[in-house]
């Protein structure tokens, strides 16, 4: 990596676009003033309705080695599910499944995926929407993949609509690991880069 290029982390709070232009009525990364040097971009995507870390870069090298499918990153997620959850029901998350994604079926890898405690996590602005005699529950699912909704095709596929969901950590960095509060952006050491790209199948 020279001197030239920059790789930066993101903590995208909810309702923000994956891209810096507002679209459809819905504000882009523009509107976070970042204050970031105009050829950086974001590596990947995080829906519109979904939070957490989102790296930023202007290294094609980075770029290429992160998205690239066969090296297999893996990407973690909280998510916060509607229901009481059982065994079988992770069991089946962990397992392939066969998801309808862009009018195509796709066939998912295996993945990790358990049950956590609740966690203690930032307030959503705007809160989710609760039904009082449904009991909500917070898994946490790692993936090696991510098609297009992935993760909420795949608890709704399970029975456990998503109703809040969080990435955490990308390879080996994490939200926890860099203090990110959302809507906070961090410019990352060599050290982190290398933490970003660690952790593979």
């Amino acid at each position: 990596m020279n001197v030239e290029t920059s790789c930066y982390a993101l903590n995208k709070p909810f309702g923000v676009l994956s891209q810096f232009t507002d679209e459809g009525g819905h504000p882009g990364l523009g509107s976070l003033s970042l204050d970031l040097p105009k050829d950086v971009y974001p590596v990947g995507r995080l829906d519109r309705d979904s939070e957490g870390l989102i790296l930023l870069s202007n290294d094609s090298s980075f770029i290429h080695e992160l998205l690239e499918p066969s090296n297999g990153h893996s990407r973690t997620y909280m998510v916060q599910v509607e229901g009481d959850v059982n065994s079988g029901q992770i069991g089946a998350l962990k397992s392939p499944m066969d998801l309808r994604i862009k009018k195509q079926v796709h066939r998912t890898k295996s993945c990790e995926a358990k049950l956590l405690p609740t966690p203690v996590v930032e307030d959503r602005i705007p809160p989710i929407r609760e039904r009082k005699s449904i009991p909500t529950n917070w898994l946490e699912i790692t993936l090696t993949e991510g098609k297009n909704r992935q993760v909420r095709k795949m608890t709704a596929h399970v029975g456990l609509p998503t109703l809040r969901l969080i990435r955490t950590q990308i390879g080996g960095l994490s939200l926890d690991s860099l203090n990110l509060q959302s809507g906070a952006l961090v410019l990352l050491s060599s050290e982190q880069i290398v933490h970003a790209l660690s952790a593979r199948v």
